[in-house]
């Protein structure tokens, strides 16, 4: 038998971490999210920075993301929330049919999209077997939600390119998905 004024302590203090977990905002979603320190650099007719916040407070999309990397490992379904890539290169002065979107990362990984990318077109799409399938009406975010919660920074967060449809079952090719996103240049054709 375990006496019982050796668990009270040990009760006590559990509740008392917790509790002071709870006040602090250690344990509330919303206040990691207000504490994420991240920029984005827009650079096209004009150069302009755009913080994490700013970014939320800007209108949302929501789609089904489901990526298979150059090797065949797949990730996802999950459901995520974020801006339109289109959005944003409207903010840095648009794109015309011949310009360039290149997205880059603090890794200095970097993809290039044209202005059909841009639209959600000529992505290879597959479904759950890889087979090649056509291409459902798709869009480009730059998320910063993942199931409901902060993209974390082992999911390429906080701001994460992702190519996302309706339906949990299309797979895209990977390798647009790219993580930690901290600029978008539209460079002319």
């Amino acid at each position: 038998m375990i006496p019982v004024h050796r668990i009270a302590p040990a009760l006590l203090a559990l509740v008392l971490v917790g509790g002071a977990a709870l006040v602090t905002g250690c344990l509330d979603p919303a206040a990691a999210v207000e504490e994420v320190t991240w920029n984005l650099t827009l650079a096209g007719e004009e150069e302009q920075v755009l913080t994490h916040p700013e970014i939320r407070a800007m209108p949302a999309v929501e789609g089904y993301g489901y990526s298979v990397s150059t090797v065949g490992i797949k990730y996802g379904p999950n459901r995520y929330r974020g801006v339109l890539l289109a959005d944003l290169v409207e903010m840095a002065g648009g794109a015309g049919e011949d310009d360039l979107i290149y997205v880059s990362a603090e890794d200095g990984y970097l993809w290039v999209f044209d202005a059909a990318q841009l639209r959600g077109e000529e992505f290879f799409t597959f479904d759950e077997n890889l087979h090649e399938i056509p291409s459902p009406a798709l869009r480009v975010i730059l998320a910063y939600e993942q199931d409901g919660k902060p993209l974390a920074y082992g999911d390429g967060g906080p701001l994460r390119l992702v190519v996302i449809t309706e339906t949990p079952d299309v797979i895209t090719e990977g390798s647009p998905w790219v993580k930690w996103v901290d600029r978008v240049e539209v460079k002319r054709g």
